[in-house]
């Protein structure tokens, strides 16, 4: 079984490594074309053959540009080259709604992009997505299948897939209002007896949540994260998981209910691990032999020849995305950063000045009156880098595709009316441990300005009279006009707050609105922090 996780879109090969901590080595890994090419040696290597291609989610989503720009068909094509078999659903595969998450699955043109390619409609997926756990509101059973077969020489393998059960909170909750999420754990039980029932005795789960550990890439050393108790509530009937989520490579073995290890892996994201799981079936039981179950993690590395089907996939797509890429849209006088090491609970300048796009988007009486504007770090995918040379551009030039890929998801700028508690109170959710995923921040435009305390209770972290704005003192009885995506003013990523905000006005495109600020602003510098911590 060869598996992999989190490719977002990842066609073109980069120079980026691992962490020095997994990969010591620091080799350069990733690019669907190597992804292939390793895929493809593994299954070479297999005991007569007997492969199947996996994958546990977010295959699409906040990827790159030569993808996203095209809402993604490139990699499910790309995916259908390599000759995956079934995946899960992650939570970025609803981005942008359950409607086009079955255009996805099962092709057809964008409804308003339309046919990239008048003469070759997109055909979707030749793997099937599998969401187990994402059933419909209407009772007609689930949006995707949860479960399938596949008959591998003789032996029978039932694969359940499934995302984790947050995913409403990590994605703009109108576009999954028809579907509701169930628990990982519950939901993997009840389709495992499901399938021995079908007389189907090798269960994996392919599961979009996963953990962490602080080993190398191939190792298992101190496992932690939500996985460890999924797992442990897990029926003895499953044998195996494949995980992701997190982005973090893992080989681990951990107890399930009944105190018995199970293999449980991941492949970090973005085409740069491979799994190779080898499991042992009894022929007359059916079951797994789990004492002789290995799994290693393989490094997508570029000591091979490129898969020339991978390149003609990024060839097709780029001959039409590079005009468009290469565009300059500003220049940057110093670097602003917007990675802040996977922590996405600080303040980052890349945040910052997105957030200062949406106000000066939003600011004019006709636009919104916006006085205040925030934006979810979690939505900040990528810096921008003054020396960086992408396109063919000069020194401290921004193209399109450097501008997009700090903001990929296609959301659209909101006003709404805000009282200042209400501010107070949407702030205080950034710190809420009951809101599912603790310390998301929300970056905050020019001229708003708090503090908070670590020390103080949940709920009370917001210094009381802190917050200002252009150094005058939030009134909580006073109404303010808030600007942020339509994402958060939804209640995305458990910022339930701006659900309580009135008077709604739509602009624009949050990737339009921030060329424009780029056009408007040449020579950009990182902005001065706006939040202080006690």
């Amino acid at each position: 079984m060869l598996s992999f996780n989190d490719f977002h879109g990842h066609l073109e090969a980069t120079d980026n490594p691992l962490s020095v901590q997994l990969d010591p080595d620091r080799n350069a890994v990733g690019g669907v074309e190597y992804l292939a090419a390793t895929i493809n040696r593994l299954r070479a290597t297999a005991p007569d053959g007997r492969t199947v291609t996996v994958a546990a989610g977010d295959l699409i989503g906040g990827s790159t540009f030569l993808s996203g720009l095209f809402h993604d068909e490139p990699s499910v094509e790309s995916m259908n080259a390599l000759g995956l078999d079934v995946s899960s659903v992650g939570n970025h595969e609803f981005d942008e709604g359950t409607t086009e998450l079955l255009r996805m699955q099962n092709g057809g043109c964008h409804p308003v992009d339309g046919c990239y390619f008048p003469t070759q409609p997109y055909a979707g997926a030749d793997f099937q997505w599998l969401a187990a756990n994402v059933q419909n509101r209407n009772g007609r059973g689930t949006l995707l299948p949860g479960t399938t077969i596949k008959n591998i020489r003789g032996v029978r393998i039932g694969f359940i897939g499934m995302t984790l059960e947050e995913t409403p909170t990590l994605v703009n909750p109108q576009g999954v209002a028809s579907v509701v999420f169930l628990d990982e754990a519950d939901t993997a039980n009840r389709e495992a007896k499901k399938l021995e029932k079908r007389g189907v005795d090798t269960i994996v789960v392919l599961l979009h949540e996963g953990g962490q550990q602080a080993g190398t890439y191939n190792s298992c050393d101190g496992p932690s994260g939500p996985i460890v108790d999924i797992v442990s509530r897990m029926d003895p009937s499953i044998d195996a998981l494949v995980t992701g989520h997190t982005h973090q490579p893992y080989v681990c073995w951990l107890p399930n209910k009944a105190g018995q290890p199970r293999l449980v892996t991941s492949a970090a994201s973005f085409g740069q691990v491979v799994t190779e799981t080898t499991l042992a079936v009894d022929r007359r039981t059916g079951d797994v032999v789990q004492a002789e179950t290995t799994a290693t993690n393989h490094l997508v590395t570029r000591d091979q020849t490129a898969d020339p089907a991978e390149t003609a996939v990024i060839a097709k797509w780029k001959a039409i995305s590079d005009p468009i890429a290469g565009r300059v849209v500003g220049t940057v006088a110093q670097d602003v950063t917007g990675d802040a090491s996977g922590n996405r609970g600080v303040e980052t300048p890349m945040g910052d000045l997105i957030a200062d796009s949406i106000l000066w988007g939003t600011s004019a009486p006709d636009a919104g009156g916006a006085q205040i504007a925030f934006m979810n770090i979690g939505g900040v995918r990528a810096s921008f880098t003054r020396d960086a040379i992408t396109n063919g551009e000069a020194v401290g030039e921004i193209t399109y595709a450097e501008a997009y890929a700090t903001s990929p998801f296609g959301n659209l700028l909101v006003t709404i009316d805000m009282t200042g508690d209400q501010i107070r109170r949407v702030l205080e959710q950034q710190y809420d441990p009951t809101r599912g995923r603790q310390n998301l921040a929300l970056a905050v435009s020019e001229g708003f300005t708090y503090t908070w305390d670590a020390t103080q209770p949940q709920g009370l972290r917001v210094v009381p009279g802190s917050m200002a704005l252009n150094g005058v003192p939030i009134d909580p009885a006073a109404t303010y006009r808030v600007a942020t995506l339509n994402f958060l003013a939804a209640g995305g990523d458990a910022f339930t707050v701006f659900t309580e905000g009135t008077n709604l006005l739509g602009g624009s495109e949050d990737i339009a609105n921030l060329v424009a600020y780029l056009q408007a602003h040449p020579g950009v510098t990182p902005p001065a922090d706006r939040v202080s911590g006690l």
